[in-house]
């Protein structure tokens, strides 16, 4: 046993269009980038094929084929990218039950307790890479190191395939000359404060006097200065003992911008139950409702939360409160994105209500759950909803970054 710990960041290549290349062959080798399936999309991920010619993600569609014309775009598959991500978080298990999904494709792993069984964190890799490789066709870069903030350091500094140790007595001499900004928590923003008192790498930002930091940054300065040292104790959290969440919400770019009242209603709807199916799935109330909205300009939000007097899941008394929101707000132009949150949570055991008409009602609702989820979003749904063209497949366009492959992160996706 190491009188330390060794933690593994496990960081996907290039996932959904790797994941595209392998189920569809006529891709491999080829420039290619995942889009979204709306009319208005960016590039949710590009093949290091499309990124040797400056394709990254988040360009509009003509900024990427200005790069590189003989671009490919695939609208992604999110339910194949969830699947095959559940699957591989799976894999991972084999070696570890601590294992931490950060994203639909990054995970940490603590090994620490694992080498009797397996010898080296050198092998656990190798053993790993092959697992993925077999079974999906796929790379991933390995980040080996004494705690999470170096481990995914190191993942990030060998790619596509790469696998980077970060060993304890070399934790000074390679921070010297790794930029702060490569520090996982140190966005461009707060790279550029930094820069304004000189602090360029890591070990600038950790030799630098803490209390200049903590007076600039507050509390965030000490963490700082302890990230610039490569110091973090935070611990490898399995899904089952991660703390309980703490709001459920969805949220939607629109095709188009849309001012009309009845058009933005129609959406809220649509939110409205996308948020309760998933809070009844899991016997979750909220009290307190927030409604986002994003401008055309997409700079400018307008939002505003409301606390009710009582806890609620049924998507009518959410959608109700959204739209009370809504009338309470001047609409400065026309909206781009809608989001409705149910926060202010509590946790229940699934019982009918005491009175017929709120126990007639709440069985329907449960019927309603039951057909959806046994045939997909919006088979039944609301009569105001019929309207739209191919409403049942109305969905989560993208993965949100807190996607787990189970509980209530899992968000049902498109």
């Amino acid at each position: 046993m190491t009188s330390y710990r060794i933690i593994m960041h496990i960081d996907m290549n290039a996932f959904f269009a790797s994941v595209e290349q392998q189920n569809k062959p006529e891709l491999r080798g080829k420039p290619i980038a995942v889009i979204g399936s709306a009319k208005r999309t960016v590039i949710t991920t590009s093949s290091y094929e499309a990124r040797a010619f400056g394709v990254k993600t988040g360009m509009t569609t003509w900024e990427a084929r200005q790069k590189c014309p003989h671009i490919i775009f695939v609208v992604g598959d999110n339910r194949r990218y969830t699947w095959t991500s559940s699957q591989i978080i799976k894999l991972m298990m084999q070696f570890t039950p601590l294992v931490e999904v950060f994203s639909i494709d990054e995970a940490f792993l603590d090994v620490t307790g694992s080498m009797t069984l397996f010898t080296s964190p050198e092998r656990i890799s190798h053993l790993l890479k092959a697992q993925i490789l077999h079974h999906f066709g796929i790379t991933c870069s390995i980040g080996i190191a004494p705690n999470k903030l170096l481990a995914k350091l190191a993942s990030d500094m060998q790619k596509p395939d790469g696998l980077t140790i970060i060993r304890p007595e070399e934790v000074a001499r390679i921070l010297d000359r790794v930029p702060a900004k490569d520090l996982c928590g140190v966005g461009s923003k707060t790279a550029r404060q930094l820069a304004l008192y000189g602090i360029s790498t890591c070990g600038d930002l950790g030799r630098f006097p803490v209390e200049i930091l903590r007076k600039r940054f507050g509390i965030i300065g000490e963490r700082l200065s302890m990230m610039g040292k490569g110091m973090d104790d935070s611990q490898v959290i399995p899904a089952e003992d991660a703390e309980e969440v703490k709001s459920v919400g969805h949220s939607m770019t629109l095709e188009k911008d849309i001012d009309d009242r009845k058009e933005i209603l129609k959406f809220l709807l649509q939110l409205s139950e996308m948020v309760g199916r998933r809070a009844r799935r899991y016997n979750v109330w909220g009290k307190t409702i927030t409604l986002s909205i994003r401008y055309a300009d997409f700079d400018t939000w307008a939002g505003k939360q409301e606390t009710l007097r009582h806890y609620i899941n049924q998507s009518e008394d959410i959608y109700k409160a959204a739209v009370a929101i809504l009338d309470s707000l001047v609409l400065m132009q026309p909206v781009r994105l809608l989001g409705v949150r149910l926060s202010n949570l509590r946790y229940e055991s699934n019982q009918l209500p005491l009175f017929p008409e709120e126990r007639k009602k709440a069985q329907l609702v449960n019927a309603m759950d039951e057909v959806n989820d046994k045939f997909g979003n919006f088979c039944v749904t609301f009569g105001s909803l019929l309207d739209e063209e191919k409403a049942k497949d109305k969905g989560s366009h993208v993965i949100s970054p807190a996607w787990r492959p189970d509980g209530i992160r899992n968000v049902e996706v498109k």
